[in-house]
């Protein structure tokens, strides 16, 4: 009997490696969604380790170590879900990659949170709930820490659905429910409930309107002329003096209000200022990167890479500064009540709490938050670097509304709604030239209403998932927070 051939020996070891590979390529498949709750829980604990040393001895220190680990949960799952708002559009617009785009809001949300983060806190949030009804220590430090729980696993779930939704109705929804648990329904602010309310409305139509709007004056501008190239030249630069005297005056308002006053005037004046010096810039800028470039709309696309990048970074910033007090919020309440055993409006937020928010809100986006980057970014609606441009210049101007027109609005609703924006104008605008184009005499194919449907060039199934989800955002962030504190309330009775 011959002995196999030397060639056989090989090309049954090639085939063993291969089987070996394939199942090394699916256990670290399958694996990856554990090492992310690995290193989550991981956080946490370190957390909660942080806390113990750092508070001190204490009678209530197994409590500021359980908000810890609470308000650590909260901050990962807001890095997974809220950070989307500001990376999507870049990265489905493909001016970042989604290893660029993590990055990036990685550093300038922590910085946002570390640097202009809120000092300062309103304990009872948004005057939601009447201070005198949870004026005792015990009741309102199980108050918060049902809020803090109930929020944090609203949050979790809605990212697991795939619905982005706002981090602050999460919170908001959280305290009215632990205290109507703890006072009952008297004890709620109705008027500033039915403000926020609106907000749920006022907010993605006014930053869809806004998005929708741009992107009209860009097609008319730019992209619908004879010479695409010498329009940039003289309109780009606009757009970027507009979007950098916009973000000025957001980051003056949501970031650094933090560490000086300041007024809507002086935002404005700051805004108009850094707008004008954007203006001067840019110009030379833009003239050289469009020289050789040929009349066509793909050429545009280069001119507005840059500023979508800054523009991402800057909404980090922004959100890092404003909405680490969702995470830390509550926590540092619970701690500030712990400490003095009093009740008061305001507290300050220790440096060690900003710091569990700013890092949990980095490792959330890291582990988890691609999955909604890449839904807000590219599932809604195809979006390039122009109409991911107007999205990012719609959320710091509808921002600054507001905050004339005095209406609490969510940076969630905002950026999404400016994507629906997008979305919808161009379905509309396709109709419209073809209507045009059929009143002109030029024939068009017929479609059937089924494929029609199926061409439409916003995702309905998305549309109606987050529209679900910011509606019953507040009301089952409520019901579970009343329930969270009436179990916390038994146990500790």
């Amino acid at each position: 009997m011959s002995n196999p051939s030397p060639n056989t020996h090989w090309k049954t070891l090639d085939k063993d490696l291969s089987r070996i590979t394939a199942l090394e390529y699916a256990t670290s498949y399958v694996s990856r969604p554990m090492i992310g709750l690995g290193i989550s829980l991981a956080f946490m604990v370190l957390a909660g380790l942080g806390a113990m040393i750092l508070f001190g001895g204490n009678q209530h220190t197994m409590i500021v170590v359980a908000a810890a680990i609470f308000g650590a949960y909260m901050a990962i799952n807001i890095g997974a879900n809220d950070v989307a708002n500001n990376m999507g559009p870049a990265v489905g617009a493909n001016a970042l990659t989604m290893g660029g785009a993590i990055a990036i809001a990685a550093i300038f949300e922590s910085l946002g949170a570390l640097v202009a983060g809120g000092d300062v806190v309103t304990t009872i949030s948004k005057g939601i709930i009447s201070q005198e009804s949870v004026a005792q220590t015990s009741t309102f430090i199980w108050a918060m820490m049902a809020a803090l729980i109930s929020s944090a696993l609203w949050v979790n779930l809605a990212t697991y659905l795939g619905a982005p939704v706002s981090t602050t109705h999460s919170v908001v929804g959280g305290v009215m429910g632990a205290g109507i648990a703890a006072a009952g329904f008297g004890a709620v602010n109705w008027a500033t409930m039915s403000t926020i309310a609106a907000s749920w409305v006022i907010s993605p139509l006014l930053g869809g309107i806004i998005a929708a709007a741009f992107l009209a004056f860009i097609k008319a501008k730019v992209i619908y002329v004879d010479d695409k190239i010498a329009a940039a030249r003289r309109w780009v630069p606009v757009l970027i003096a507009i979007m950098a005297g916009a973000f000025a005056a957001y980051l003056s308002l949501k970031g650094l209000k933090h560490l000086v006053k300041i007024t809507m005037g002086h935002a404005l004046l700051i805004g108009v200022g850094i707008g004008f010096a954007a203006w001067l810039l840019s110009r030379p800028m833009i003239a050289r990167q469009s020289r050789g470039l040929e009349n066509r709309n793909k050429s545009l696309k280069v001119l507005f890479g840059l500023p979508l990048v800054l523009s991402a970074a800057m909404l980090s910033f922004a959100h890092g500064a404003n909405d680490v007090a969702n995470a830390v919020g509550p926590l540092a309440a619970i701690v500030h009540a712990s400490e003095f055993g009093d009740v008061q409006s305001k507290v300050e937020i220790p440096r060690w709490v900003m710091i569990i928010g700013a890092f949990g809100i980095s490792f959330g986006l890291f582990l988890f938050g691609p999955k909604l980057i890449r839904m807000v970014g590219s599932q809604i609606t195809k979006l390039n670097p122009m109409r991911a441009y107007c999205v990012a210049l719609s959320a710091a101007l509808t921002v600054i509304v507001a905050s004339w027109l005095g209406l609490p609005v969510s940076s969630t609703h905002i950026a999404v709604g400016a994507v629906f924006g997008v979305g919808f104008f161009r379905e509309w605008h396709a109709e419209r030239r073809k209507r045009l184009n059929l009143s002109g005499g030029k024939p068009s194919k017929v479609i059937a209403a089924e494929e029609r449907s199926r061409r439409k060039l916003v995702r309905r199934s998305h549309f109606m998932t987050i529209v679900a989800a910011w509606i019953i955002t507040v009301p089952a962030a409520a019901a579970m927070s009343a329930v969270i504190f009436l179990v916390l309330n038994r146990l500790a009775g």
